[in-house]
């Protein structure tokens, strides 16, 4: 058990590429870590944050669980919910930036009725009753680094701001403002070029776990959509 003042793990719920497609070790390979595995070699000098986060593309932000939940209890959630769920192809990805930092994003803009959306929403709805709210002085301190009124409004009721209408699926591949960004996007084009020509499903969630503020997140369970589709 841990000691009484020690701070509690986050909990994030993120799609990946499935184990056996070649994007999931592309994106392992590029960011220097597999999150399945124990923790080997260093970051990267141009993506430390997505080092310690791990390959993924965010739907439910991390969080902290609330008082009376707990991880057992967010598993039963992540099973009832992915065998709810069609799987479903994903559109073609492409290396781009976004707000400064290179990513892999959708080669065309998705609707807001596309699976993924909806997936992603259903995430953020379905499992904000585990997320644990901040306490006044964390909330304020998030809000003053955020330019608008809807972003604030989105991190005050859901604990994010880039969610629903501000979501935008992606892989992040380095952090804000790289050096030499020509070079690193030319560089990450020829590495994913293999990977992003196979088709991609949904396939999956993930479920990740950072054990303390500052650790690498692990992967501890994906969770095979099940779902019927139509």
């Amino acid at each position: 058990m841990p000691p009484p003042d020690a701070a509690p793990a986050r909990h994030a719920v993120y799609w990946v590429p499935a184990r056996q497609h070649p994007l999931w070790a592309a994106g392992c390979a590029w960011l220097g870590r597999d999150p399945e595995q124990a923790e080997a070699g260093a970051p990267p000098p141009q993506a430390r944050e997505p080092w310690r986060y791990g390959f993924h593309a965010t739907l439910k932000a991390p969080m902290r669980l609330r008082e009376g939940r707990c991880e057992p209890t967010l598993d039963a959630a992540l099973c009832a919910l992915a065998d709810s769920q069609a799987d479903f192809a994903l559109p073609p990805l492409q290396v781009g930036w976004l707000s400064g930092f290179l990513a892999l994003r959708p080669a065309q803009a998705l609707a807001q009725d596309h699976p993924l959306h909806r997936l992603a929403e259903r995430c953020v709805r379905e499992l904000d009753a585990f997320r644990a709210p901040p306490d006044a002085a964390e909330a304020a301190r998030r809000a003053a680094t955020l330019a608008d009124d809807q972003a604030r409004a989105l991190l005050a009721a859901w604990g994010y701001p880039h969610v629903l209408s501000r979501w935008r699926f992606h892989l992040t591949l380095s952090d804000p403002a790289p050096a030499e960004p020509a070079a690193l996007a030319a560089r990450a084009q020829a590495h994913f070029a293999a990977a992003l020509a196979q088709p991609l499903h949904a396939a999956a969630l993930a479920l990740f776990v950072e054990p303390a503020p500052g650790q690498p997140l692990r992967l501890v369970r994906r969770y095979p959509l099940r779902g019927a589709g139509g």
